[in-house]
């Protein structure tokens, strides 16, 4: 059985749903409330590891980006350097040099926004979907506990 969040807070809602009511009050099974409550704080940590490895992989990703920068830069340091010596060649490396060195920062630049981006982005979903699990489970017990 597929156990998530949104499965469980599926299975809860059709649980309310399917309650009897008196008087606009539903009346819910407690030991079924509670086990589904239970299931929720299991997952939730499963959504913590999610961000955690999200952000491990944003860093991943930056520091892929730094590490093949910095190896660019190095290849290039080390062709301006073969080339200093070769006069008019020298001076046309040293240009080329510079321009891949640009290039170089440009690039490592764009795949650490990229990263970021895409880190942010999926850190944001989930928390958006954390904020709505806590708020269904938050209801729940307000309901649970107005039936005391």
């Amino acid at each position: 059985m597929d156990l998530s969040i949104f499965n469980v807070l599926d299975e809860l809602e059709d649980m309310i749903q399917n309650s009897k009511r008196v008087l606009g009050n539903v009346f819910l099974n407690e030991e079924a409330l509670l086990e589904y409550i239970d299931k929720l704080r299991t997952l939730l940590p499963e959504e913590v590891h999610q961000a955690k490895w999200l952000s491990k992989e944003r860093e991943r990703l930056i520091e892929e980006a730094h590490q093949e920068a910095d190896r660019i830069l190095a290849d290039v340091r080390e062709e301006v350097k073969r080339m200093t010596d070769e006069g008019e060649l020298s001076r046309q490396a040293k240009e080329s040099a510079e321009e891949i060195i640009s290039q170089s920062k440009r690039l490592a630049k764009e795949i650490k926004s990229g990263a970021t981006e895409y880190a942010d982005d999926m850190l944001s979903r989930l928390e958006k979907n954390l904020n709505q699990s806590l708020t269904v489970v938050g209801q729940a017990r307000d309901e649970l506990n107005q039936m005391k």
